[in-house]
Formats: C-alpha cells, structure tokens, sequence
C-alpha cells in the first residue's frame, strides 16, 4: 500500500469530533490530548503504561507495545491523522501507520532524530552549521580523531536525552576510557565550543508546507536537565532571526510535517550552531501555553487536522521552570508535597503537573509557567518561585 501524502487532505480539514492519535503517553502527550480536546476532537493514545499521564485524559488508552502490529492498526482504524510524543518511537510503526493515515512526522524524519550522526549530516545539508565533530565507531576512531576535537563531549549517537550518554573528555585517552565505558557503541565526538548560552527554537510545518516559529527560548541546565527556559526578548535580534531561519530550513530540508524543536549554541563571538533537535513539542516550548495565543501543542493538532496554522507571537515575557522528582523530598529525603499555594501566591504563574503515579529524583513531574509584564519583572517572579521551592537562583 502507498503511503499518504500531504496533498491527500490540502482540501479536507477534519470536524471537530474526528479521532486524532498519539503514539506515546508521557506528559507531552497529555498535554497534546488537553489541546486537540479544546478544538473539539477526540484522541486516541497508545501505550503499554496503564497509568500513563496521557492514558488519563484521552478519549480512548490502546494499551499496546509501540511495536504491536495488532495495536498500531487499531489506532490506524480509530484515527484520521496520528503523531508521536517522543522520538524514540520506533520509526517503523509510523511507516506503518503512513500506509493508510496522515503521519506528522514521518517515520523517516523521526529516524534522522533517533541518530546523531544522521541528524547532523541532515543539518549541515540544510546548510546550518555544526560544531567540529567525528563519528566514533571503535577505539581507532578515536586514536584518528584531529587533536582539534579536544576537549571534548562523547555522546552516543542513539538514546541519550536529558544528559544521559554524554561524556566530557578532555584528551584522547578519556575518550578512550570512556568509549569503553559507553560500551562501545557508535558515538559522535564533539568539539567543546565558547559557549556564551544555549537557545531553542520551536517551529510548525503544516501539510501544505507552511510554516511558522516561536520566538526562540534562552535555557538553563542543571545536571543535563533543562531547567529554565526564558522567552522575553532578551536574545539579540539577529541571533534569533538566524536561529529561526536555521530551524525553518531544516524542516524543509527534512520534509517535515509537525512540530520540530531545534536547540542552538550561541558562542561568544556571536556564532549560532546546531545542536540537536527534537521532532515533537519540547520541554523549553511549555512557555507557549500560557505565553502565546497559540501553544505548541495546539499547533500540532491543528497540523494533524489541515487547520491554519496559529499565531506564535509573544503576549507578554515568560519562562518555564521545569519540576523534577526532587522536589517531593526534604533534606533528609523523606517525601513531602511541594508548596504549591506558596507557588501560585507568586502574581502570573500557572502551575502545570503531570500526573505521574510517583516522583522520582530527576524525573519530570510538572512544570511553571511564569509571565511579567516586563523583563524585570518576570526575573523577579521566576526568583520568588524559585525560593519558594527551594531551587537555586535561576
């Protein structure tokens, strides 16, 4: 069977009241199912978890492998249009589901997105830079590699997220010691770079290959965990203006269908580099939900659905203050709830938790959106939450 094309719905939005599908049940697609839902349609989910933040609030929960046959052709049956939540979903299921439904993104982007090494190959042929890297395959490529490259980060070129599979090395030897250490699996070996911040931007690519961005979102790390995402104006116009460019560019390089996320180095002498991108709603575009009129998640429901795509305009400043699992644990580690009056007495913020059945250290159980009417004021609201939970300064 030929796989559907774009074209096949240019003249044919879904009503409200058709079945949009979700493969994956974590908090991004609860937060999908939440938004399709206020524009009138039904979500269809599917994962094994049956306590999955998704599984709660969609219409039907397919408890199903990502994999099993039988439950993808029950989603494909329910559904008119299906998208995934996280990228490691295995790309053959949304081939599969391509035979017969509208798939956004495909199965071919979201398999560049599941390699590193792919991935920026992919990047530069849409003619955005890189930072100086090598594929390492075994112990010979890293005895190859140009002394250029060190320091360094190894990370592996497939599964690694939030930090995990990623080693600093400063010489030859650590990446040695710590290709072994990786199990010497494929890696990329990347070039450290004058790092001045990190940046993200989130764009939508409809089926008709119209596309729109968000303003780009200045991040914060801790432990490899984005911790704060800020979109008040702050990043200079023409680094965003080559951020938003880049990003768009390589959605239509890669024919991409959906919502995409692509993270940037910014470099003291100005320079923006790719770094890696997410093929789905992410983690520093929660902002849009209460910082634009039309979120991130609203976007990729009305993409699924032929709808026109939103404004992505900023209302006012605001950030996003990730909640991990640590969270609900005091200093000697009993579990406690966190002080969510102490957290929405802050004027501007909205508070948004997941549901997950148990918090975990470093596991993300919510998130705070915080809006100022300024910059300033929106620092000074993101340092008041941020004393109230207990975080550090941002």
């Amino acid at each position: 069977m030929s796989q559907v094309t774009a074209t096949d719905t240019a003249a044919a939005p879904l009503s409200p009241g058709a079945w949009l599908g979700v493969l994956g049940g974590g908090q991004l697609g609860r937060m999908f199912c939440q938004a399709a839902q206020a524009l009138g349609y039904r979500v269809a989910v599917l994962d094994p978890d049956a306590t999955c933040p998704a599984g709660m609030v969609a219409d039907e929960h397919i408890r199903a492998a990502y994999d099993d046959a039988a439950g993808l052709d029950r989603l494909a049956q329910r559904c008119a249009a299906v998208t995934t939540e996280f990228e490691n979903v295995p790309a053959d299921s949304l081939r599969r589901l391509a035979q017969s439904r509208i798939t956004t993104p495909s199965g071919d982007a979201v398999a560049v997105a599941q390699d590193r090494l792919a991935e920026k190959a992919y990047i530069q042929a849409a003619g955005v830079p890189v930072a100086p890297h090598a594929a390492i395959q075994s112990a010979a490529d890293v005895d190859a590699c140009p002394d250029a490259l060190f320091p360094g980060i190894l990370k592996t070129a497939r599964l690694g997220y939030d930090g995990k599979g990623q080693v600093r090395v400063a010489s030859r030897g650590e990446a040695n010691e710590a290709f072994q250490a990786l199990h010497g699996v494929p890696c990329v070996l990347e070039a450290l770079q004058p790092l001045d911040y990190e940046i993200s931007v989130v764009v939508a690519r409809d089926l008709q290959d119209r596309a729109v961005s968000y303003p780009p979102s200045r991040n914060a790390h801790r432990d490899g965990i984005l911790a704060l995402s800020v979109a008040d104006g702050s990043v200079p116009s023409d680094v965003a203006g080559q951020a938003r460019s880049h990003a768009l560019s390589l959605a239509r390089h890669l024919d991409y269908h959906g919502v995409l996320c692509v993270e940037f180095f910014v470099l003291r002498d100005g320079r923006v580099l790719a770094n890696e991108m997410a093929p789905r709603p992410h983690n520093s575009g929660h902002y849009t939900q209460d910082g634009c009129l039309v979120s991130q998640f609203e976007q990729q429901a009305r993409i699924m659905a032929g709808l026109p795509l939103g404004d992505t305009e900023s209302l006012r400043p605001a950030a996003m203050l990730n909640l991990l699992g640590d969270l609900w644990f005091d200093a000697q580690d009993r579990q406690r709830e966190p002080d969510w009056a102490g957290v929405l007495a802050v004027p501007g913020t909205r508070l948004h938790l997941y549901a997950k059945s148990e918090a975990r250290r470093a596991r993300k159980m919510g998130h705070v959106n915080i809006l100022g009417a300024d910059a300033a004021q929106l620092r000074e609201r993101i340092a008041r939450v941020s004393a109230v939970l207990g975080l550090p300064d941002a």
